[in-house]
């Protein structure tokens, strides 16, 4: 067994751990690292976040992340004119504000600086190309095992951790989602999901067909007109279109004040008027809207709405044009499908998860589960209330490690003073 000894994780010697699980023969067959503390798998904004709560308790900690960067998906799976969608206020990771400088909605090259400075500031460095193959309970030790495949250059390193805690941080957005379409395969011009697209200057004067008409699918429409290109948008879902601000004031921001006054079911409707007086009636534009208020669909079903920046007045226009069934000549696909949790591919767990890869409590009970196990940007409630649950699993672990930690020093105390006694 490999000791590790880095500034993460504080080891425990061989003596300390039990002789039968020492000498099993399938620990000794890897490389094996003994965790005194949590596995956070997932270097995003959300691991960030426990691992900072953690630093702050003084709990040894190992982060791992299957990318050669944090907050990966910002780094490489996000359009060049990406924006946070809400102020920045909501959307700060604890115990560390933004730059006073940085605008209402900073751009994604802001906030990944802030991550980056958010992560040097509380001394967080994961273990980068690091991809988890399985993580299970050990019933008979009391331990979670997380297998992994260690990638360095061409060469490749098969590593085990073992602990007692498991932080599943991986999110709601790990895989992107590819729906096969009847002809696609035929299709001789370029197919991408909204993931790989960067941006419209490549597609001047191309006719491109835009599948999904969430945030990412009306941005990637509005970019692509910005930059001369031919956008058609697919539209089979319904979708509530907010305006992003009202009167100068964040539609999100004057939500959450008022479902301190008003029920849920008021505040949407307040919503929807509020809507329909700024944007007009987008239903005749092809925008159905779903029976379900706002505010109920994205903590029902995690929907969120579509806040507009300017896409609506290009579908008024006729430069981004609503199809549904139609044949089209095309010269390019971009797929605005969204994303999946990645969870029931690695994680042996069937109680805590639901075979989607969502904890089946939802907020705010959905961050802890038994045997030491935690989940963290799993809400539908983006990065605010990934920091609520953040905060929560990083002071459970604290307490239960703090309380372990204690007992520990009692028996090795209790040790010394018997073997004082026989002298």
């Amino acid at each position: 067994m490999y000791n590790n000894n880095n500034s993460n994780n504080n080891s425990f010697n061989l003596s300390n751990m039990p002789q039968s699980f020492i000498t099993n023969d399938e620990f000794l067959s890897n490389r094996c690292i003994w965790v005194n503390g949590p596995v956070i798998v997932g270097a995003g904004p959300s691991g960030l976040a426990v691992a900072a709560g953690l630093k702050n308790q003084g709990v040894p900690f190992i982060i791992l992340e299957r990318a050669n960067c944090i907050a990966s998906l910002w780094q490489n799976r996000t359009y060049d004119r990406l924006k946070l969608h809400l102020p920045k206020q909501f959307c700060q990771l604890p115990n560390f504000p933004f730059p006073e400088d940085f605008p209402e909605y900073p751009t994604k090259y802001q906030f990944i600086t802030y991550l980056e400075s958010y992560a040097k500031q509380f001394d967080i460095n994961p273990r980068f190309n690091e991809t988890v193959q399985s993580a299970k309970y050990d019933e008979t030790f009391g331990f979670w095992r997380i297998k992994t495949i260690s990638s360095s250059d061409s060469s490749f390193c098969e590593v085990e951790y073992i602990c007692r805690w498991l932080v599943v941080a991986t999110g709601e957005n790990a895989e992107k989602i590819e729906p096969e379409f009847e002809g696609l395969q035929h299709f001789e011009g370029n197919v991408m999901h909204a993931g790989d697209y960067k941006s419209g200057a490549s597609y001047r004067g191309k006719r491109v067909l835009v599948v999904g008409c969430g945030n990412s699918g009306m941005e990637v429409s509005l970019d692509l007109c910005n930059h001369n290109a031919k956008p058609s948008m697919v539209v089979r879902s319904s979708v509530h279109v907010l305006p992003r601000e009202v009167l100068g004031k964040s539609t999100f921001q004057l939500a959450v004040l008022m479902m301190k006054y008003f029920p849920l079911w008021l505040v949407d409707k307040i919503l929807l008027i509020l809507a329909r007086l700024i944007l007009g009636n987008v239903e005749k534009y092809g925008l159905k809207r779903p029976p379900t208020g706002p505010i109920e669909l994205k903590n029902t079903e995690g929907k969120t709405p579509v806040l507009d920046i300017g896409a609506l007045q290009k579908i008024r226009s006729g430069d981004i044009k609503l199809v549904n069934g139609q044949v089209l000549e095309l010269d390019s696909v971009v797929l605005a499908t969204g994303y999946r949790s990645n969870v029931p591919s690695w994680l042996k767990e069937n109680e805590f998860f639901s075979e989607n890869g969502i904890p089946k409590n939802p907020f705010p009970n959905g961050w802890k589960g038994k045997t030491g196990l935690y989940a963290v940007g799993f809400t539908k409630r983006g990065l605010s209330g990934a920091s609520l649950d953040a905060m929560s699993v990083a002071l459970d672990i604290a307490k239960s490690w703090k309380e372990e930690t204690k007992q520990k020093k009692k028996s090795i105390a209790s040790r010394q003073r018997r073997c004082i006694s026989h002298f």
